[in-house]
């Protein structure tokens, strides 16, 4: 089991945010974290990630802490995809992908060929090939995830981080990515509101709500009408679900 939380907890000006977490991915699978804001989900991310230490419980890669690896290590390893990336340096969108080789490189030695047909790769499978020489800065809010997600490729990871990827996509690119990140050989946690594009890409489910993990399971074990009334406040009919068939979620309206 390559990445793994036992019972983390995390507190910030005294408020307990997340409450005794415990995940374990299978090796190659897709996790989607679900829940409410505030439920906990990006700091659940950070902490797997090794960007927030944990206050309590512990995070590890194939069994060593997270906080005992050196993180150029964790870095060629681990790959995160934050839901806002922001920079005021004139970088084009090759130069943010080409970020995602500098864990492979040794310090301010040049990018190899290996380098460049790596990156090259990423910016084909994202789309983003004709917006390679394109400003960071001038790109749309769906433009920039789709080239933190090349960035992510080209550090070619074992284990991928998202928060929130599908945020300022429209549909058929939330579909492409979606597709493009659940085909990818590795191990995936995905935060999500979308809970049907969980149940349609996701091989398990967490549900979060109010820092603590309250289901986890398939989509058809997690998403259910009563878990959902309880955790998100909404009426909603779901399925039917069949013998391997993946859960619809239709909402009906908010709970009284």
């Amino acid at each position: 089991m390559s990445l793994s939380a036992q019972r983390v907890s995390r507190r910030a000006d005294g408020r307990l945010i997340l409450d005794g977490v415990t995940l374990a991915p299978d090796e190659g699978s897709t996790v989607g974290l679900l829940g409410p804001n505030g439920s906990g989900k990006s700091t659940l991310l950070r902490l797997l990630s090794g960007i927030l230490a944990p206050t309590a419980g512990v995070v590890t890669l194939d069994g060593t802490p997270v906080a005992d690896l050196p993180r150029r290590e964790v870095a060629r390893r681990l790959a995160v995809v934050e839901q806002q990336v922001d920079t005021q340096v004139e970088l084009t969108v090759l130069d943010v992908v080409r970020l995602g080789r500098v864990p492979h490189r040794r310090a301010w030695t040049p990018a190899s060929a290996e380098d460049e047909r790596t990156v090259r790769a990423a910016l084909e499978r994202t789309g983003l090939t004709e917006r390679s020489g394109q400003l960071w800065r001038t790109l749309s809010g769906g433009e920039r995830q789709r080239a933190q997600i090349a960035r992510a490729l080209a550090q070619e990871p074992r284990e991928l981080l998202l928060d929130e990827p599908t945020n300022h996509l429209d549909i058929h690119h939330q579909l492409d990515l979606l597709a493009l990140v659940t085909a990818l050989p590795v191990t995936t946690v995905v935060a999500l509101h979308d809970l049907n594009l969980a149940a349609m890409y996701c091989d398990r489910i967490v549900m979060l709500h109010e820092g603590r993990v309250v289901a986890a399971g398939t989509p058809a074990e997690v998403l259910t009408e009563e878990l959902v009334a309880k955790v998100y406040g909404v009426r909603a009919v779901i399925g039917p679900v069949g013998e391997g068939e993946r859960p619809h979620v239709r909402f009906l309206g908010t709970l009284a």
